[in-house]
């Protein structure tokens, strides 16, 4: 009696970690965003700035006030672990935003999986980065980062966070990646020259 208790307590736990690992969550901490999150960030599913079918997230109303040409703190925090990288865009208009590449696949004894995703090493307009945070080590907890916002005047544009997915069955809403956004009032600085591109 007590090894069929035992087997089975065994059981749940590699059929709950198997869950915890089927899907990366991320919250966005800096810039706030747009809408409410919960503890992993839910919800942050569907592109190109989170929200399910279901629920298409609650807006907080939160805009995050910068400079121009100076460095914007980026914060998340990986609630549960997935091998991959994130990608960070800005734009004036949510449907500005980029979509959101294909993976190259491979076959794997669970089925077809995403590989890695192509990462833009020479990003433009409307990426600012692409590859941040790489992660094949079942890292979790926070991640921060300094990016230099283009010095443009643009009040309302869309600071996305795109979490892509590696290893992944790319079932259900989203695909292979889960997204965030924060609303920003950038104000160019006189002193420097405006960016172009934007």
């Amino acid at each position: 009696m007590k090894n069929k208790l035992l087997k089975k307590i065994g059981i749940a736990a590699a059929i709950g970690l198997v869950a915890t690992t089927a899907n990366a969550h991320f919250k966005l901490n800096s810039p706030a965003s747009w809408i409410e999150e919960d503890e992993r960030g839910d919800p942050q599913k569907i592109a190109p700035c989170g929200g399910t079918v279901a629920d298409g997230g609650t807006r907080t109303g939160a805009v995050t006030n910068v400079q121009g040409g100076q460095m914007l703190g980026i914060a998340i925090e990986e609630t549960i672990y997935h091998p991959g990288h994130y990608r960070v865009s800005l734009a004036r208009r949510i449907n500005w935003l980029p979509g959101d590449p294909e993976p190259t696949m491979k076959d794997t004894d669970r089925g077809p999986r995403s590989d890695r995703f192509p990462l833009d090493t020479n990003p433009q307009a409307p990426v600012l980065v692409d590859g941040l945070w790489e992660n094949y080590e079942r890292r979790t907890g926070p991640q921060e980062t300094m990016l230099r916002m283009p010095n443009i005047d643009c009040e309302g544009c869309f600071l996305q966070v795109v979490q892509f997915m590696s290893e992944h069955p790319g079932f259900g809403e989203g695909g292979f990646t889960y997204h965030h956004c924060a609303i920003v009032n950038i104000t160019a600085d006189p002193a420097l020259p405006i960016d172009a591109g934007w």
